[in-house]
């Protein structure tokens, strides 16, 4: 099947494979952002105690970090920070992953209603529970689940889980969510500021419990996602051909979709909703690696894990007051997605 999907392929099988080249700048780039959010934070700790608190947890030697100074390194800097890629690898994942099973360049890890069901859920936890924000992360989850779960039972009772049919239950999913929201926003408009605030998108931490919480279903997500490239590789020949190369493309559309939404879901219920993660990484993957699942996907993973940390540094330090995530990431964002149309317009016209 790998053989006649790179028969049919401009260039041969050169084009498809992850060169180990493009791996290692890419885990260098996460790395070097990863110190380097950790050096710098809104306390002013000063770098190059912060470095020697580091080289003195690995070697065993002398802090120049009092007890609360390391205390704020390692309870709340380092994970803010580690949670910050895993969301960033979740939502690049994801999006890269939906672009590919809807062979649309527009979708994002919000498509099939994940976004709409999240906000759903956490404004009825806000405003029908006000002192219950403790389960705003888990209904935010489920709620995610659900929007997707809902996306996919309309399209296959309207025909099948075609990617058309799939894309208008969607789009009918999430009208209909966002009603509810809207609805219930009305019944208790002094929750307004809570909620609006969750869905900016932002990340507090209060020690390594959102950490643990979000970390296996990413990760789960991310397996499933990178050992499945391949099969996103032969989806976007279409159903026909995929089906003739022996793929059976509802299990695998539904596998994909299934393991996307999980990592959103998980995302958005440690983060609220972050935009153009989803659009803007995997884009910039295929400018400079190639256009196969087989290099997006895990590059976006580990691009958008890099993307997000630097973003909420941003967030976090440009002014004396923190900035909401998503509006950093969208300042960033809408640019360089306006820059791609452009040159998308260009090429179709020439």
């Amino acid at each position: 099947m790998i053989a006649a999907l790179r028969a049919r392929r401009p260039g041969g099988g050169a084009r498809t494979r992850l060169r180990p080249r493009a791996v290692v700048i890419a885990v260098l780039l996460l790395v070097a952002v990863l110190l380097s959010a950790m050096l710098v934070g809104a306390g002013n700790l000063g770098w190059q105690r912060v470095l020697g608190e580091i080289f003195a947890q690995v070697t065993g030697g002398r802090s120049p970090l009092s007890e609360r100074e390391a205390a704020i390194v390692w309870q709340l800097r380092v994970p803010r920070v580690l949670l910050a890629g895993l969301v960033g690898a979740a939502l690049a994942g994801a999006g890269a992953t939906f672009q590919g099973v809807f062979r649309n360049p527009l979708a994002d890890p919000y498509l099939l209603g994940s976004a709409a069901g999240a906000g759903m859920a956490a404004t009825l936890v806000v405003v029908l529970t006000p002192s219950g924000s403790a389960w705003l992360p888990v209904a935010a989850f489920a709620g995610a689940l659900g929007g997707v779960g809902l996306s996919w039972l309309l399209g296959r009772s309207a025909g099948g889980p075609g990617t058309a049919t799939l894309l208008l239950a969607g789009v009918a999913v999430t009208a209909f969510l966002t009603a509810v929201q809207t609805f219930a926003q009305q019944l208790n408009t002094t929750t307004l500021k809570q909620v609006y605030t969750w869905i900016l998108g932002g990340l507090t931490v209060s020690g390594w419990h959102e950490v643990m919480v979000a970390l296996p279903y990413i990760g789960l997500a991310a397996i499933v996602l990178c050992l499945s490239a391949r099969l996103l590789d032969v989806l976007t020949l279409g159903d026909a051909e995929a089906a003739s190369l022996g793929l059976r493309p509802g299990r695998v559309r539904l596998l994909l979709v299934a393991a996307a939404s999980l990592a959103t879901a998980a995302a958005v219920s440690v983060s609220g909703l972050i935009s153009f993660v989803g659009l803007v990484v995997p884009h910039l993957v295929r400018l400079l690696a190639g256009a196969s699942y087989r290099v997006v996907v895990p590059l976006s993973l580990l691009g958008g894990a890099a993307f997000l940390i630097v973003a909420d540094q941003i967030a976090r330090t440009a002014l004396p007051g923190e900035i909401p995530l998503g509006v950093v990431t969208a300042f960033t964002g809408a640019p360089f997605f306006v820059m791609v149309l452009r040159r998308s317009s260009r090429g179709a016209s020439r």
